[in-house]
């Protein structure tokens, strides 16, 4: 089993609500997987667990697309593109320090929602 460190689901699909361009999310989908290639972060022997990487259709707020939630931290970040994609990934994912001006909402787990270490794992 892997330990997984956090999850990045990026809606970028400009479905029915036309949140965003497709051409912007698409380019935004193929930075993310770049970054995360680039910076080892699938890397299975990664100390902190792997990261994993998922495009959604929708996470229902349709607008300020596209828009990437990063859990377990439960940070939403609107307008992401490809040019600030490696910035939040860099600042948030491997230094811990979310990109706070770009932050639309937080929505964390709270303590008895969050379960032990060993049960998040693929």
């Amino acid at each position: 089993m892997q330990r997984v460190s956090h999850h990045l689901l990026l809606c970028a699909t400009a479905n029915k609500a036309k949140c965003c361009d497709s051409a912007l999310g698409s380019q935004t989908w193929n930075e993310l997987k770049s970054v995360v290639r680039e910076l080892d972060l699938e890397n299975t022997q990664r100390p902190e667990g792997i990261v994993l990487r998922s495009k959604v259709d929708c996470l229902r707020i349709c607008e300020r697309g596209p828009i990437l939630v990063v859990w377990p931290d439960g940070i939403w970040y609107a307008e992401v593109s490809p040019s600030r994609i490696k910035k939040i990934i860099q600042n948030h994912i491997v230094d811990q320090q979310p990109v706070e001006e770009w932050i639309l909402k937080r929505t964390p787990l709270g303590p008895t929602d969050t379960p032990p270490a060993e049960q998040i794992a693929i």
